[in-house]
């Protein structure tokens, strides 16, 4: 694939579903922040076209044109495509590994979430970036969708439960930002957790989401008990499941030509 120029909005939904929750919303984001990649397998006249952002990628066309070495960009990425690719994809890398997900909208009150008096649930803030930061590597995946630590506080997006001391102790944020939907993410320091911070941060970021006139939307992996029991406890309920596939590395000349 090869690198190309954001596409005209009104294109995209030729390739890419809109106002609809889960993988839709990566393009919609893509589009409206600037952060991400798209591809495409020529630069005129594509069959196939893909979007990527944060180790995500929607991959979208007629595969009949695609060889292995056409795809190897996408390497090391969390693919989702429909079934029809799924034969050039296993050509392509070494392993393709299938997680099964979840796409959940909000569709009930969230459960009550109180937090310690020492604790202040708010906005995020561009001066919060260096606290951001401050989670570390096991975080960094949280911001990645709005170009790291500085862009996610300064996205206003984002809540987070923060100490006393300036410390944050959970972070709820819109990791992708759709036309009709925004997909929720969050993070909490492990050893707050079970606390209801995040509960809390939730809560409040869907309310400002609601403000917008946005719906909010959950994703998550059919195996993560502890996401699935947060969304259900902040009024998330399950509207289906799909597949994506992480894709390992590309396959080696040698094999391609063996």
């Amino acid at each position: 694939m090869i690198e190309i120029s954001p596409p005209d909005p009104r294109a995209l939904a030729r390739w890419f579903p809109t106002h609809s929750p889960g993988p839709a919303t990566i393009g919609e984001h893509v589009l409206a922040t600037g952060i991400g990649r798209w591809w495409a397998d020529r630069p005129v006249q594509p069959s196939t076209v893909a979007v990527s952002c944060a180790g995500h990628v929607v991959l979208r066309g007629s595969p009949e044109e695609l060889t292995p070495g056409v795809l190897a960009s996408l390497a090391g990425n969390r693919v989702e495509a429909p079934d029809r690719f799924l034969p050039a994809l296993g050509a392509a890398f070494d392993r393709l590994t299938p997680w099964e997900r979840m796409v959940w909208t909000l569709q009930a009150m969230p459960q009550p979430a109180s937090v310690p008096h020492a604790v202040t649930v708010r906005h995020l803030e561009a001066a919060d970036a260096d606290a951001v930061h401050a989670l570390g590597p096991d975080a960094s995946w949280l911001s990645a969708s709005w170009g790291g630590p500085r862009g996610l506080a300064a996205s206003g997006h984002a809540w987070a439960a923060v100490g006393r001391t300036g410390r944050i102790l959970a972070v709820a944020c819109t990791y992708f930002r759709g036309t009709g939907y925004e997909d929720v993410a969050v993070f909490t320091v492990p050893d707050r957790r079970r606390h209801h911070l995040a509960l809390a941060c939730v809560t409040s970021l869907c309310a400002d989401i609601a403000a917008r006139g946005h719906t909010p939307s959950w994703n998550c992996s059919v195996h993560n008990r502890a996401s699935r029991l947060l969304a259900w406890n902040a009024g998330f309920r399950l509207v289906r499941e799909y597949v994506h596939y992480a894709a390992g590395s590309p396959v080696s000349h040698n094999r391609l030509i063996a």
